[in-house]
């Protein structure tokens, strides 16, 4: 954890001295202090982006909600920890907010800190960007140019996570994650390369991309007798393209594959064209025998409304509702909701963030039956999942 960039943001400082001690005992030597946000804004002009914001709420000062909304807006972090007494209910609102603002929220965390849960957060996120340290973002035009250039070279890669039987642990199916390996600065998330696809009309190129990656490792686990099914992420404008359906049509034919073997996940905050062309694509897509998912659901807008007029067959809800499901009645109110709601509607659900042995119990009371998460596996490039998968079902079948 030695190149982890920390910034602790706490008006208490004995609470603020202890935090750093605690993240200085797990190895972290480059640690900023601010005691409001206007403190900390300068110090992150002075000493440049952290990748994690251990940050308090209530503050004399600039309190910690301004402080993330200017801090985004300057792209000053990468994650965040809300640490705070008020209400659980309003942690959780702070923790949205931080996410509409491009945020990634590693976990809220009640006073007093306990190390065990420092430690867990900061793991998380290192589990997640294993090249701690790098950018989420280069810089300006180097940025565009690099972007670009990556996606010429096939540098933006897959990487798979399972889904999986909540109750017996066995592998359904894995998601297809876009990751970019970078020569210089080793594997990035999306957000070092997506809004620059987004800007140069270059998303559908990596959709295919992705098509492409996913069904030949099919061809390669189908060898090896293993069946493999796919999970694709798009955005919802893009089912605005005309030639979506048909090009999806043509990869699955080049690889001899079923509709079956790819399911499209499409993030619920995401902007959905209401004409008949996006319609069209859905209905095409299904008919092929194509899944189609909501993802984040709960996390976004329109939910009901989607699901009543457009033809998903399965919904994803939004890891949020998982983080404090054993202390949070509300979270398994509205998972028991959703589940509830998707039977009658004959659609699956999938629960995302399962990261402990309580939470999936909890999940298994609840009726839950299909799941993702740390528990089970982290992302995994290409060459690492076919042998993960082979060696899994070996154990399986010897115990």
């Amino acid at each position: 954890m030695s190149t982890l960039r920390v910034l602790v943001l706490d008006d208490q400082p004995v609470q603020r001295r202890y935090i750093a001690i605690l993240l200085a005992h797990l190895g972290c030597t480059r640690i900023l202090e601010a005691s409001e946000g206007c403190e900390a804004l300068q110090l992150l002009e002075l000493n440049g982006p952290v990748d994690i914001a251990f940050c308090d709420i209530c503050m004399e000062g600039m309190d910690g909600i301004t402080f993330l909304r200017r801090a985004s807006q300057r792209h000053a972090l990468k994650s965040v920890v809300i640490i705070s007494s008020i209400a659980l209910d309003l942690r959780q609102a702070i923790s949205h907010m931080a996410t509409l603002l491009g945020l990634r929220v590693l976990g809220q965390l009640c006073k007093p800190l306990q190390e065990q849960d420092v430690k867990r957060l900061a793991s998380t996120y290192l589990d997640d960007n294993p090249h701690d340290g790098c950018p989420l973002h280069l810089p300006g035009e180097t940025n565009e140019h690099q972007v670009l250039k990556a996606l010429e070279n096939n540098e933006l890669e897959v990487f798979y996570q399972p889904k999986f039987d909540i109750r017996t642990l066995q592998v359904t199916s894995v998601e297809a994650l876009a990751r970019w390996n970078h020569p210089e600065h080793g594997i990035l998330t999306p957000a070092s390369f997506i809004p620059v696809l987004e800007r140069y009309g270059l998303m559908d190129s990596l959709l295919y991309r992705q098509i492409d990656q996913c069904l030949t490792l099919r061809k390669e686990a189908f060898a090896s007798k293993v069946s493999l099914t796919f999970a694709v992420n798009v955005n919802a404008s893009q089912f605005a393209n005309p030639q979506m359906s048909a090009h999806v049509a043509l990869l699955l034919k080049r690889f001899n594959a079923p509709g079956s073997s790819l399911s499209f996940e499409m993030t619920e905050t995401g902007t959905l064209d209401p004409g008949s062309i996006s319609l069209e694509n859905m209905v095409r897509l299904r008919m092929m025998g194509c899944g189609l998912s909501i993802d984040d659901f709960g996390g976004g807008y329109s939910s009901l409304q989607r699901l009543c007029s457009l033809p998903f067959n399965e919904i994803k809800i939004d890891a949020e509702f998982i983080r404090d499901l054993s202390s949070e009645p509300r979270s398994r109110a509205a998972i028991s909701s959703v589940l509830s709601m998707a039977q009658e509607l004959n659609i699956g659900v999938v629960i995302e963030g399962i990261e402990t042995i309580e939470q999936r119990d909890i999940l298994i009371s609840l009726g839950c039956e299909t799941g993702q998460g740390y528990l089970l596996a982290h992302p995994m490039p290409a060459h690492n999942l076919l042998p993960w998968l082979i060696g899994r079902n070996a154990t399986v079948q010897r115990s």
